[in-house]
């Protein structure tokens, strides 16, 4: 059975709780233990729509040793996707949903207030939570996500989640992941491809399979070119009074460099970062990003 890079650095543990409505979740905890009222503020990762908290695995690590700062970290899958488990009630893989999930989550760790690194999906999370729940956010890193989404950048993510085929074994997945993204990601190199697919997939009986509730991709099949996604401008600017950062792959057709620049004139504080040689979205702990972060998160 293929063995993913997060098992090899057992450097976190494992824990399941109950969501709200009684569905199984799963989180994993980096480094020191939270304490409530210590100095160290919580990091919780969130990640895009159909990944999970292995994505985050080599920047949690990081962030949570003492060269990154001993961190406590928590990494989250949502429900329907890693190690949480499927809904039965499709309609409730929602963000409204999800970010309720966070909440349970940030109060089953014992989290009061946290610094969250928000992913694409988990972006939207926190444009959600900064209204719903705004004591919980003491500053936040969205990763390749803003208040406006580029419809390309989504038709571009419809296409490759709902498409028939995913590799045929592990020794072909790395080859696969680089034939589907590899112009958006010029830097990542053959172990980078093999590390994205042990986060993307998991093991049945020795095969890769994706790690999500297909109903999750499903969502995606009724959009079309023609669609007219909404804005979030009112919900980015409740970010205005915490610190902030938005790091945007050079490739993103996601998140546009426009966007960006509107953002930073809504959020004079705002740190602007791009990840070079990466498009949707950017794996954060490449090319010095997991330094730069470091920085934010201890300022």
């Amino acid at each position: 059975m293929r063995e993913s890079l997060a098992r090899e650095e057992r450097v976190f543990r494992e824990h399941y709780f109950r969501a709200g409505d009684g569905l199984r979740l799963y989180g994993r905890p980096y480094g020191r233990d939270i304490i409530r009222g210590e100095e160290k503020t919580p990091i919780v990762c969130l990640p895009g729509l159909t990944r999970n908290s292995r994505d985050f695995h080599p920047l949690a690590a990081f962030l949570a040793s003492p060269v990154g700062g001993a961190h406590p970290v928590v990494t989250l899958d949502y429900r329907g996707r890693g190690q949480s488990e499927r809904d039965s009630d499709k309609s409730r893989y929602a963000i409204a949903v999800e970010a309720e999930d966070v909440v349970a989550a940030c109060a089953y760790f014992g989290i009061d207030r946290a610094t969250f690194i928000g992913t694409s999906r988990g972006g939207l999370i926190l444009h959600h939570l900064i209204t719903s729940a705004p004591a919980l956010i003491a500053r936040v890193v969205l990763n390749d996500i803003g208040p406006v989404i580029e419809l390309e950048g989504l038709l571009r993510i419809r296409d490759y989640l709902n498409a028939p085929q995913g590799p045929s074994s592990w020794a072909e997945a790395p080859d696969f992941l680089r034939r589907l993204h590899g112009a958006d990601f010029p830097l990542l190199g053959p172990q980078d491809w093999r590390e994205m697919g042990e986060a993307l997939y998991r093991d049945e009986n020795g095969m890769p399979i994706a790690d999500f509730d297909p109903a999750i991709a499903d969502q995606l099949q009724g959009l079309t070119g023609e669609a007219v996604l909404p804005s979030l401008w009112p919900q980015f600017e409740a970010f205005a009074a915490i610190p902030a950062m938005v790091v945007r792959g050079e490739y993103s057709r996601l998140l546009s460099a426009t966007t960006v620049q509107d953002m930073a004139r809504r959020h004079p504080g705002l740190i602007a970062v791009t990840a070079p040689g990466q498009g949707h979205a950017p794996l954060l702990h490449l090319d010095g990003l997991r330094q730069v972060i470091g920085d934010f998160v201890r300022r």
